[in-house]
């Protein structure tokens, strides 16, 4: 049934006095957007999709993903281990499977990631005998993995994530192999790479606990360097693995800011909120970080209280009401993975906890997360 709005006071008298018995005009009225696609406006929403939903394995996941994003964002199958496993060989089974997929439901892709130091095998950085390579040897593998990868999906990605967590947690660059191999040019080379491939794609840094000022700081000096060499970068992500209590809403928007500043598109590229303990005061992603199961850190394996489900409600909305005070600057706000069942969460940085940092529960329905969300949506620029 089509809902009606009630002409006001004002026309209700003037058809009386000309119409003796005339009945009130009505209005139509629009229904308020019920999916997140629909409230979103210019603003790109997405989710992080793994090969089981892109294949049809997970039909509850893909149906979410379906009816409520419009970007979509390979949780796994665009990184090396997946597309690039061996030397010279290039498996692109799961990732075009992955972009037929949102292609059809008429979602924008992101490619997530080109180079980073997790999930890429152990050959990329050593020779026949194991010993590391050298510089000229893997900026080739470098250049030839990311021109293949960008190449093969040019014009059907709309961004990429290129380099990915290359800063510690003190601003500093990150020690990997390809710091101590290439030097810190690798990042304006691997961003030099992908816009050669794709002169039209978004290319952008990546990186968690971003809102830490220390952090922050390292990133920032980072990417004025790139921009003062004419190096392509659109944009900063901030992966956004938030908790109940961190960033605060200064943090959050100081962060945003600080980027926009620059010049950049600031996207919120891997949105969770984890509700649970926090084994000790890290707040990063580093999935090199783990913790002893305990009790303690464990408290909700039967459901979520109600109150706190109200809390973590309160708590989405405000991030989202910090969000949209930047139109076009936060261009695009990803969930990372579609119900609590499936993500990574559950297992981070302690393994087989039960936890809730997603919109939709273990069963896909909507939690009052969800509808916290779709009411920031449906008000941009209100207080959160």
């Amino acid at each position: 049934m089509r809902s009606v709005r009630r002409a006001p006071a004002g026309v209700v008298v003037a058809a009386l006095l000309a119409g003796g018995c005339a009945r009130p005009p009505v209005v139509p009225v629009s229904p308020a957007p019920a999916t997140l696609r629909e409230a979103a406006g210019p603003l790109l929403i997405g989710v992080a999709v793994n090969a089981p939903t892109a294949a049809g394995g997970d039909t509850l996941s893909a149906a979410l993903v379906r009816r409520h994003f419009n970007a979509v964002t390979p949780e796994n199958v665009f990184k090396w281990e997946w597309v690039h496993p061996r030397p010279g060989v290039f498996d692109f089974a799961a990732a075009d499977q992955l972009v037929a997929f949102a292609e059809r439901n008429g979602q924008v892709v992101i490619g997530h990631v080109l180079v980073w130091h997790q999930q890429t095998p152990r050959w990329v950085f050593q020779d026949a005998s194991g010993a590391p390579v050298s510089r000229d040897t893997l900026l080739d593998r470098m250049r030839e993995h990311i021109q293949t990868v960008v190449g093969h999906f040019r014009g059907r990605v709309l961004g990429w994530d290129v380099v990915n967590e290359a800063v510690d947690d003190e601003g500093n660059l990150r020690r990997t192999p390809w710091l101590s191999i290439i030097g810190e040019d690798f990042i304006a080379r691997a961003f030099v790479y992908a816009h050669q491939a794709d002169p039209n794609a978004e290319l952008y840094y990546n990186d968690y606990s971003v809102e830490n000022a220390p952090k922050r700081q390292g990133i920032l000096a980072l990417v004025r360097r790139l921009m003062a060499s004419g190096v392509p970068i659109t944009g900063v992500g901030i992966q956004g693995h938030d908790h109940l209590d961190w960033p605060t809403v200064a943090q959050e928007d100081s962060t945003i800011a600080a980027f926009a500043a620059l010049g950049l598109k600031v996207p919120i590229t891997e949105l969770d909120l984890d509700v649970l303990p926090r084994p000790d005061e890290r707040t990063g992603a580093e999935l090199g970080d783990t913790a002893r199961a305990r009790a303690a850190l464990d408290p909700y394996r039967a459901g979520l209280p109600d109150s706190m489900q109200q809390a973590v409600a309160r708590r989405w909305g405000e991030l989202f009401g910090v969000f949209l005070r930047y139109p076009w600057i936060v261009s695009r706000v990803t969930i990372w993975g579609v119900t609590d069942r499936t993500s990574w969460k559950n297992d981070f940085p302690v393994r087989g906890r039960t936890n809730y940092p997603l919109l939709f529960d273990r069963s896909g329905r909507p939690k009052p997360a969800f509808d916290a969300v779709l009411r920031a949506l449906q008000r941009p620029g209100a207080a959160p």
